[in-house]
């Protein structure tokens, strides 16, 4: 739908500018003058001259493109005495999504490059990227055994970003803790619905659509996973499942730093089978990284969360307008070029029109 203008409350960010109008306004009763003037001899011409078929003479003729030239710098003025107004538009809701990142012992195997891990946190950088964040708001927490948030819902990518950058190069879980080496996905989804819970205090219900995005390779399940499922579907909240690894699979290395712990040499897979079935009893979908590209799967998961939401909202927002104008000013001298017949002056056009493109080239 094409945003609306709320015309009153339109206003100019620096109205000295529109002083400026002066010198077009001078330049338009010059034209003016000039339009009558050659109006006048086109009459005394049809009046004095014979000629064996009735003559016509062009309304503006050659005065056309520089009514147009006027009208333009007009329109350039405006726009540099920044023009602002309240605008609606009515847009898809957007969408609260909480990232539940698997950091458990099984994501050091390295049967995907370089290990499922850092290839996790790669898809995430990924998919952060493919939102619009217009409206969007991400959550991020890791989960083993325990929870540990990392970023309440935010609609500023920088701050997801600037945790993906400090947790790329491996889990802050260490292969040392014994807790690392069970994955919880009850305690990941009650976290979850407690960041949701959190943001609702402080800022109210949201009417974005939500879910929960689960990045994980489904090994060693613990916690009553139906009994987080159902939480989060009673609150209308989908679950997600984006599995990581392969059916191959491979060992899950031994720690290295010092420990009180024995670990047995564990053989960690992909479950696939099981995240399916986790994914349709949580209302989500299954995707996997490595069926496709990461853009695409990031792109499919995120149509998938667009669809939850058939409503559209009314958006209101105080935008500048200074491109319009800007738009409008070029729409114009293009017109005004096509009236252009004389080869030097359409010469002349088409070396402006060079360098202009030259210099957008230079800039860019």
């Amino acid at each position: 739908m094409i945003p609306r203008i709320d015309f009153e409350t339109f206003s100019f960010s620096t109205p000295l500018y529109l002083w400026l109008l002066v010198l077009p306004g001078t330049l338009l009763l010059l034209w003016i003058w000039q339009l009558s003037a050659r109006r006048r001899d086109a009459r005394r011409l049809q009046r004095s001259r014979v000629v064996p078929w009735k003559e016509r003479f062009a309304l503006f003729g050659d005065l056309g493109f520089w009514l147009s030239l006027l009208v333009a710098a007009s329109l350039c003025i405006v726009a540099l005495a920044g023009p602002r107004a309240r605008v609606a538009a009515v847009r898809n809701a957007s969408a609260d999504i909480v990232l539940l990142q698997d950091g458990s012992a099984s994501m050091y195997v390295s049967d995907v490059e370089p290990d499922r891990w850092r290839r996790s946190v790669r898809f995430l950088r990924t998919f952060a990227g493919a939102l619009s964040w217009k409206g969007d708001r991400v959550a991020l927490a890791l989960f083993a055994h325990l929870c540990s948030p990392q970023v309440r819902l935010t609609k500023d990518p920088n701050a997801l970003f600037f945790f993906l950058d400090h947790l790329g190069d491996r889990s802050p879980f260490r292969l040392e803790d014994a807790p690392t080496w069970d994955t919880n996905i009850e305690e990941g989804i009650r976290w979850g619905l407690r960041i949701v819970e959190k943001d609702e205090e402080l800022y109210g219900r949201s009417g974005n659509p939500r879910a929960f995005v689960v990045i994980t390779d489904g090994q060693s399940w613990s916690g009553s996973v139906a009994a987080a499922m159902q939480q989060a579907r009673s609150r209308d909240i989908p679950v997600f499942i984006v599995g990581v690894g392969t059916t191959a699979g491979g060992m899950i290395p031994q720690p290295t730093g010092p420990t009180t712990e024995v670990f047995e040499p564990v053989h960690s897979v992909l479950d696939r089978t099981s995240l399916i079935q986790l994914a349709r009893s949580g209302g989500g979908e299954y995707f996997e990284i490595g069926r496709g590209s990461d853009r695409d799967v990031a792109f499919g998961l995120i149509s998938r969360l667009r669809q939850r939401s058939n409503t559209a909202q009314v958006v209101e927002s105080f935008d500048d307008l200074y491109w319009q104008f800007l738009l409008a000013a070029g729409i114009v001298l293009c017109i005004g070029a096509l009236l252009l017949r004389r080869r030097v002056e359409l010469a002349w056009q088409a070396a402006v029109a060079g360098a202009v493109v030259l210099l957008l080239i230079v800039i860019l």
